[in-house]
């Protein structure tokens, strides 16, 4: 313990000073023990040198429990897109864009010539039942022993580019291709009724041409009544309806041969 007493003060700087003359002394042992020393005081003249900035914040207790640490931060709670529980959300039939009610609604309009169709109804642009409408088309031609599948997406296709074309010229409004599409589709109804007699038996001959050419009128008149509803062309049913006849003749032809 002698040579502590003889720490060159120069090795390690620090914030303490020694000074044997001014400090008290401590004898924890008696007087002259080995444990009699003198102890040194914080200098407090040196304070205004650097004080770090989270030692001048007063420190506040803690106030949690054991093992159960304050939460500092809340995390804020993520809000549903649709609301709080699953009966806010739409159906999936609904945000697919297929509705039940229209589908029967256009059909029923396909299926009854002279009724009146609803233009904020046939304006939409469903495409669910015109593609059951095509594979019903299809499927009917496989069962008479035609394996057309390819011609009737190919047909349809390019059927529905021209009539996208010819009605936007006509019409003052226009049309989207999908309503096009849409209105076409359900129109080729009485055509699968064409092909399941197809079935049954042969469109060849003079009965067969009569079937033929009224389902080919009634497809064409179906589509022209919608589109003139549609699209508020009055008086100009027949100029739509000549093309409309002209594309389901086509698939009339693959129907009969």
């Amino acid at each position: 313990m002698a040579g502590f007493d003889n720490l060159n003060t120069d090795f390690y700087q620090t914030s303490y000073s020694i000074d044997d003359q001014s400090q008290p002394s401590y004898d924890y042992g008696g007087s002259g023990g080995p444990y009699s020393k003198q102890y040194a005081s914080y200098d407090y003249s040196q304070q205004g040198r650097f004080v770090p900035p989270d030692m001048m914040q007063p420190q506040q207790p803690y106030t949690g429990q054991i093992f159960q640490p304050t939460q500092a931060y809340t995390p804020a709670t993520p809000q549903p897109f649709y609301g709080n529980n699953f009966e806010d959300e739409p159906p999936l039939l609904e945000e697919l864009g297929i509705n039940f009610d229209h589908i029967w609604q256009k059909t029923l309009t396909v299926l009854h010539p002279l009724k009146v169709a609803d233009g904020s109804i046939m304006n939409e642009t469903d495409l669910a039942g015109p593609m059951v409408f095509c594979l019903a088309f299809g499927a009917t031609l496989l069962l008479a022993g035609k394996i057309q599948f390819g011609y009737v997406y190919g047909i349809s296709a390019i059927g529905c580019l021209g009539m996208f074309c010819l009605l936007n010229l006509m019409s003052m409004t226009g049309v989207s291709f999908g309503c096009v599409a849409s209105v076409l589709g359900y129109c080729l109804l009485p055509m699968i009724l064409l092909s399941s007699f197809a079935v049954i038996f042969s469109l060849q001959g003079m009965v067969g041409i009569i079937l033929t050419a009224g389902i080919i009128g009634w497809c064409s008149f179906s589509a022209s009544k919608i589109f003139i509803s549609a699209l508020a062309m009055e008086g100009q049913q027949l100029l739509v309806a000549y093309p409309c006849a002209l594309l389901y003749g086509v698939f009339a032809l693959i129907s009969v041969f």
